[in-house]
């Protein structure tokens, strides 16, 4: 049966997510999460998280967007906060990231993530997607081998244009595009990664429940999809406009509801020790 690596973004963006992955987790629901090491909530949320690695994959939620940046960054961040993503896609686009920049950043990441959590992470992928940003991904993928064992560190990899019936396809599109050239990078490296990547809805239109086997059409083993559930608080609200729907996101991954979709789509979940090296090729980088 082709297994799913189900991956819950945003880890340590505020308590109340966090403690609902963590419920997630602990009911055999997720396969990974990605941390925000630059969240003031991790090193309270971290032990918590530490307890549960067995049953769940930890990675690196590289941050790049919209939050404060760990150290100084006097041309990603000079008054102290980090850009838009539109900015951040705008400037990988003309060639303008200050690499210097975003690997000093990656190493504070990497090591508060580290100091916190007592081992590296099992996985990297960016928060908005911005690690397979022109300018980023060199950077990212340049730890593993240096900093990260390729052997058991694995990466996202956004790129997947068999959207089909998938829903959000021009979204998921336009990421497809911007990935295009790291997800070749990975490969010739051949670090471990999915292969195919899902997770994009209309929030506003629906709920994950009711887009979850559309978003697993043309889906093949090693699909990773990303989904946000959580529970919401007023730290989440002063950081994020994504709050309601994590917790119907959260109310479907912890009802019968799920595994039942789930095997009826044909699948099962990844566990976390799940990443794969990159084989026969799986199709992703090619457009239909």
């Amino acid at each position: 049966m082709p297994r799913l690596i189900l991956v819950a973004d945003d880890y340590a963006i505020s308590p109340a997510v966090s403690a609902g992955i963590r419920e997630l987790a602990a009911a055999g629901r997720l396969t990974g999460t990605g941390v925000m090491a630059t969240m003031d909530s991790w090193p309270a949320e971290a032990a918590a998280l530490r307890d549960l690695h067995s049953r769940i994959a930890v990675g690196l939620h590289f941050t790049l967007s919209d939050q404060r940046p760990l150290g100084a960054l006097k041309t990603l961040a000079p008054h102290g906060q980090l850009p838009p993503v539109g900015k951040l896609v705008l400037a990988s686009v003309t060639g303008s990231i200050p690499r210097q920049e975003v690997s000093d950043e990656l190493e504070r990441q990497l090591d508060r993530f580290e100091q916190h959590f007592g081992a590296p992470p099992d996985f990297i992928d960016g928060h908005q997607h911005v690690h397979v940003l022109n300018g980023v991904w060199q950077v990212v993928q340049e730890v593993f081998g240096r900093r990260l064992n390729p052997s058991r560190t694995w990466l996202r990899d956004c790129c997947d244009f068999r959207l089909g019936r998938r829903g959000q396809a021009f979204k998921a599109g336009v990421i497809s595009i911007l990935s295009r050239a790291a997800s070749k990078a990975a490969r010739n490296r051949h670090l471990r990664s999915n292969r195919g990547f899902s997770g994009f809805y209309d929030y506003a239109a629906g709920d994950l429940a009711g887009y979850f086997r559309t978003m697993l059409a043309d889906a093949g083993d090693g699909h990773a999809m990303m989904v946000h559930p959580g529970h919401v608080d007023d730290a989440l609200r002063t950081v994020d406009t994504l709050t309601d729907p994590r917790e119907r996101e959260w109310a479907f991954l912890m009802s019968q509801d799920f595994p039942a979709q789930l095997a009826e789509a044909g699948f099962e979940l990844a566990l976390p020790g799940f990443p794969i090296d990159w084989g026969a090729d799986s199709g992703q980088t090619a457009a239909p």
